[in-house]
């Protein structure tokens, strides 16, 4: 039968290892509080931030440079992928926006510059990436038209391997401002990708054959000069683009 000081000394020990565990459990909880705290610091501080319009904050405009833009993703419908139509070093910014038109929403690639801050903090927490460019959400919803920033005169190149099916003319107050190249895809011959805001190619016909990302279709004209556009609030010189989108059907082109 154990003694008075041996049931003092196992007592003793008893506390010795309570306490042993209270201080683990305080280092741990500490730590994971620190670890939290720093991940949100990296999350809201480092992350791009969200554009709000001042001439200090957009992406600056480069001049209308020449060459073939990369074959980069730009978005993407069902199996047809859309590449970029302007070389990168020309690009001035990139948007999505929802039209009434009857356009089929892409998903876009890239990571959204404008995204809220629960989205940034659980793409840091998993630890996905996105290739593509980065791309802002122009209103509140919808993306069924791509808007490619790029300055008057930039060399614009098909985004798909197709063919023309019709060059139609933007008519906005009655007068002819740009025009709309549409293209059936060979890769989904059920659709149709329309590229609008450009003055197209010399050479360029309905039954033209195009590479995406090597035969010239055009360059991009001022439209920010007649139509205020969405994307001048992420990219100067009044946000001209080259705008992209696609439509289930020919019937179905606005």
């Amino acid at each position: 039968m154990p003694t008075a000081q041996t049931r003092q000394a196992r007592l003793r020990a008893r506390r010795r290892r309570s306490h042993r565990r209270a201080r683990q459990i305080a280092v741990l909880g500490f730590l994971a509080a620190l670890a939290v705290v720093t991940l949100l610091l990296t999350a809201f501080g480092s992350g791009t931030p969200s554009i709000v319009g001042g001439p200090d904050d957009v992406v600056p405009v480069r001049a209308g440079l020449p060459g073939r833009p990369d074959l980069q993703p730009l978005a993407s419908v069902g199996n047809l992928q859309l590449v970029m139509p302007v070389a990168a070093g020309a690009v001035t910014g990139v948007g999505f926006h929802g039209t009434s038109r009857g356009g089929l929403d892409l998903k876009p690639a890239g990571r959204q510059g404008n995204e809220g801050a629960l989205a940034r903090l659980w793409r840091r927490i998993t630890g996905t990436g996105q290739d593509g460019p980065v791309w802002y959400q122009l209103g509140s919803r919808g993306s069924s038209v791509a808007a490619v920033g790029a300055a008057p005169g930039t060399d614009v190149y098909a985004p798909v391997d197709g063919t023309v099916v019709a060059i139609r003319d933007q008519v906005v107050g009655g007068d002819t401002i740009a025009s709309r190249v549409d293209i059936r895809p060979n890769r989904a011959p059920s659709m149709m990708v329309s590229v609008s805001n450009i003055s197209p190619d010399p050479v360029l016909t309905v039954g033209s054959t195009l590479v995406a990302s090597s035969t010239k279709i055009g360059k991009a004209v001022d439209i920010a000069a007649v139509e205020k556009q969405a994307l001048a609030k992420h990219a100067r010189d009044g946000g001209n683009n080259v705008a992209v989108s696609v439509y289930p059907t020919d019937g179905a082109l606005p």
